[in-house]
C-alpha cells in the first residue's frame, strides 16, 4: 500500500510499531498528536489538515495504547466524511475494543462504505488474555488479503494450530469471563488512577479503555525516560517512558494495571515514598 515517499498518518503517542514500520517501508511518517486536554482522542479538525495528496493510510487505534483513550462514535464517522472518495485507506487497530469501560464500541468499518476501504485489526491476546500465543486476524478486501496471506506465509510461516483451535473456542464459548475481565481492570484503573492523583507531580485522567494510564508528570521537573529509570531502579516499580510511544510521549509514563490490587498499591506506596524523597 505505502511506497517511497508515500505518507502515513498515525496517532502519536501511539504504539511504537506503527511509526518504525512507517518508516521501514520508506514511507513518511505524519503524526497525529493525542492531546490531554481531548483525553487523548482525535482532533478531527487536525487530522484533517494533515491530508495531502501524498497520503496514502490513515491509522486509528481504539481504545488506544499507550493512552488508553477511546474515539467516540461521531469522531469515527467524522473521520470517514474527511476521507471521502480520496485514496485512502485506514488501518483500524481494534485490539483493545472488548476492554471499554463505558459506552459501545464503533469500528470505522461499520461507516457505510468504508467496509472495503478498512483493514480491522483484532487479536486473542488483551480479550482472552493469550498473551504470547501471537494470534490474531484481519478483516479486509479478498484482494488484500491474498497479497498478505502471501507475505504472512513466507515470513512467519503459520501460527501454532494448538493456538488457533484455542481462539476458535474462545469466540464460540461463554464470554462472561471476557465481561468479568474488564470489570476488574475498571476497578484497578480506578485505584490507580486515584492513587496516582495524590502523588506529588503527578496528574492523571482517567482513561476510558484498555489497561493502561497515562499520567502527566511535568510538574516532577524530570523528563519522562529518567524517572522512568529511577522508579525501576530506585522503587521497584516498572513503568514505560512517554517517548516509548513517540516524540509527543514527552511528560507522560505508561503504567499498566494489568496486575492485581495488592501489587498496584503497592506500587503506588513505593512512588509516593520516592517522591517524597527524591522531588
Amino acid at each position: 500500500m505505502i511506497d517511497e515517499g508515500d505518507e502515513v498518518i498515525y496517532p502519536n503517542p501511539g504504539f511504537p510499531i506503527y511509526e518504525s514500520m512507517i518508516h521501514y517501508v520508506g514511507g513518511r511518517a505524519v503524526p497525529v498528536h493525542l492531546r490531554e486536554d481531548r483525553d487523548f482522542s482525535f482532533d478531527v479538525n487536525e487530522l484533517s489538515a494533515l491530508i495531502t495528496d501524498r497520503t496514502r493510510l490513515i491509522i486509528l487505534n481504539s481504545p488506544h495504547n499507550p493512552t488508553g483513550g477511546v474515539m467516540q462514535r461521531k469522531d469515527v464517522e467524522q473521520v470517514a466524511q474527511i476521507i471521502g472518495d480520496r485514496n485512502i485507506l485506514v488501518l483500524s487497530d481494534e485490539i483493545y475494543s472488548r476492554l471499554l469501560f463505558e459506552g459501545e464500541h464503533f469500528s470505522i468499518m461499520s461507516v457505510p462504505g468504508m467496509q472495503e476501504r478498512t483493514i480491522l485489526l483484532d487479536g486473542f491476546s488483551k480479550t482472552y488474555a493469550m498473551t504470547g500465543w501471537r494470534i490474531g486476524y484481519g478483516v479486509m478486501r479478498a484482494d488484500l488479503a491474498a497479497h498478505i496471506t502471501r507475505l504472512a506465509t513466507n515470513s512467519t510461516s503459520c501460527t501454532a494450530s494448538f493456538t488457533q483451535m484455542a481462539g476458535i473456542e474462545a469466540l464460540r464459548g461463554d464470554q462472561t469471563s471476557v465481561d468479568r475481565m474488564c470489570a476488574e481492570f475498571k476497578s484497578r484503573r480506578d485505584v490507580f488512577v486515584a492513587g496516582l492523583n495524590k502523588i506529588k507531580g503527578f496528574s492523571c485522567r482517567m482513561p476510558k479503555g484498555a489497561f493502561y494510564v497515562f499520567p502527566n508528570i511535568t510538574k516532577t521537573g524530570w523528563k519522562s525516560k529518567p524517572l522512568a529509570d529511577a522508579l525501576l531502579e530506585q522503587a521497584g516499580v516498572a513503568a514505560l517512558s512517554g517517548t516509548a510511544f513517540g516524540e509527543f510521549g514527552e511528560g507522560y509514563l505508561r503504567f499498566s494495571v494489568a496486575n492485581s490490587l495488592e501489587n498496584l498499591q503497592q506500587a503506588l506506596d513505593r512512588i509516593d515514598q520516592w517522591t517524597k524523597t527524591n522531588l
